[in-house]
């Protein structure tokens, strides 16, 4: 028979580990791993030249923004950043304008999204005003609900826990996970106005206001929840050692909860805060450096379910303020989490397994996204090509993202993305975007 696509000369990781090998595609998904003698001929072969295929990285937590704040990233550029960085899957947050909390909402931002996106995405919904909403939200092919503790963003109180617990019982009826930002309100506010009031405005305030103990707190409070309902919940970019040990404490005890941490959580502290300012502001802050070592223990042990960017793209004018409090928070990152980490690999801080495990398999696994997530045959061709040896700067001003800045602007890295593979299409070669808008596709939850 003759197959689509045929990628020789390259190692391939692999369930049973790294092969020499090639591999072939038809359809958009692997239909063999084998040596080259093995393989049946293709319509079109590419020479990988000796490089390491792994599965593209699904990215669990991204804004892409679009709609009423194209201005700041649009569907094309968000996904051409995806690209460059090796990640072939990314799930949207829903705090868009307008808030994506309804199935209008999705359907509408969803139908944009074909016509634009060269990366598979799925979509995150906030709870809708009707919790009756929540199965038509679903059937429309959201991927689960996000839940932000530290302000309201769709329709539910996020101060009153028996709304809560009808919105969890809701979402374990369609089988999807919440997502949950976990910084307590009320914590935030009221410490927020102290600092106000006393005329701070630098980021020490800011520190203090988004402080570890609201992350702990939330965290503490949803596990109640979660035991009250058995939903599954995911806790997004966990920073701190007290939270990290909340949700550790409550996965021993057989509670359903996974969590992500960001790149830039485990690579930077507070310290890059004071020297970069709120250029290096997001949600929750960077912390100390007893902090990012117990994110990096707990990684190491397997704790850790995924690597996330948690993507935000803002204008350099949003971010480049003098009052703290206007500073937009969020860090750009789809197009510097495959670097960063390949770089700690090269360092001897990751293994190639453990990357995989965190950025691919076990995203795939929490969130029921089928055949994606490894290397094998059968599963959807998304593949990114690395050079490991290959060592550059980062250059924010070279990001495909509308927001050109970053703080590991000008890092030295060591490992890079050279090739995507996206249903089996090739859209990344060699740092140039070589496909066009739309060619990606909605990754749809089956109810």
């Amino acid at each position: 028979m003759l197959v689509d696509l045929l990628l020789k000369n390259a190692k391939i990781y692999t369930a049973e580990g790294i092969v020499k090998a090639g591999l072939a595609i038809e359809g958009g998904h692997i239909f063999k791993i084998a040596k080259e003698a093995n393989l049946p001929k293709a319509s079109a072969n590419v020479d990988l030249k000796g490089n390491l295929v792994l599965p593209g990285l699904i990215d669990p937590h991204v804004h892409l923004r679009d709609q009423q704040l194209a201005y700041k990233e649009d569907f094309f550029s968000g996904t051409a950043a995806a690209a460059a960085g090796g990640v072939t899957s990314a799930l949207d947050m829903p705090n868009n304008k307008p808030v994506t909390m309804s199935a209008e909402t999705l359907r509408e931002r969803m139908r944009l999204a074909e016509t634009k996106t060269i990366v598979n995405v799925g979509f995150f919904s906030a709870f809708p005003r009707s919790l009756g909403e929540v199965r038509s939200i679903v059937k429309e092919g959201a991927i689960g609900f996000k839940l932000y503790m530290s302000q309201r963003i769709g329709g539910l109180d996020i101060y009153d826990d028996e709304m809560l617990l009808q919105g969890f019982n809701r979402a374990r009826e369609q089988n999807v996970p919440v997502a949950i930002h976990a910084e307590d309100a009320e914590m935030l506010e009221s410490t927020r106005r102290r600092m106000e009031n006393a005329g701070r405005r630098d980021v020490n305030a800011y520190l203090e206001v988004h402080s570890t103990g609201a992350e702990t707190k939330t965290i503490k409070r949803v596990v109640k929840l979660v035991k009250k309902t058995s939903v599954h919940v995911h806790f997004c970019h966990v920073s701190s050692t007290t939270g990290l040990r909340a949700i550790l404490n409550a996965k021993k005890a057989g509670v359903r909860v996974t969590c992500e941490v960001t790149p830039h959580h485990l690579l930077l502290a507070s310290d890059d805060l004071q020297r970069h300012g709120t250029l290096a502001l997001t949600n929750p802050p960077l912390r100390t450096e007893e902090n990012v070592k117990a994110l990096w223990t707990a990684l190491n042990q397997g704790s850790i379910d995924s690597v996330a960017s948690d993507h935000a793209p803002h204008t350099l004018e949003e971010k480049d303020v003098e009052s703290v409090w206007d500073a937009k928070p969020g860090i750009p990152g789809l197009e510097t989490m495959l670097p960063l980490l390949l770089t700690q690999i090269n360092e001897g801080h990751l293994t190639i397994g453990d990357l995989v495990r965190v950025t691919s398999k076990r995203p795939a696994e929490v969130f029921n996204l089928k055949a994606k997530g490894s290397v094998g045959q059968g599963f959807s061709a998304d593949l990114v090509v690395v050079d490991l040896k290959q060592e550059y700067k980062i250059d924010a001003s070279r990001f495909y993202s509308k927001a050109k800045h970053s703080p590991f602007d000008g890092w030295k890295v060591k490992g890079k993305p050279v090739k995507t593979f996206v249903n089996g299409r090739l859209v990344m070669d060699e740092c140039e975007v070589v496909t066009k808008p739309g060619t990606g596709q909605i990754v749809r939850v089956e109810p």
